[in-house]
């Protein structure tokens, strides 16, 4: 039990510390190009929220399976 909570906390720090060096590196670069403020964070949240999406399609895909909601399709 101690085990499990404590890699949910480590899990959950790595994730804030990813989650903050992908916004600085990318509002960097952005910003050498000159690119406006607004259209960084737009395409962070964009890419932010679509990427859940895009990794449990992935995985379904991979494990031939098929996701909609709560219905679940085995294909073969």
């Amino acid at each position: 039990m101690i085990l499990e909570v404590s890699l949910i906390i480590i899990g959950f720090i790595l994730l804030i510390k990813g989650a903050d060096f992908l916004v600085e590196g990318s509002s960097n670069i952005a910003k050498k190009f000159h690119i406006p403020e607004i259209i960084i964070g737009l395409t962070i949240v964009s890419i932010g929220t679509s990427m859940p999406e895009l990794f449990v399609s992935l995985t379904s895909s991979l494990e031939r399976i098929f996701r909609y909601g709560n219905w679940k399709c085995n294909w073969k």
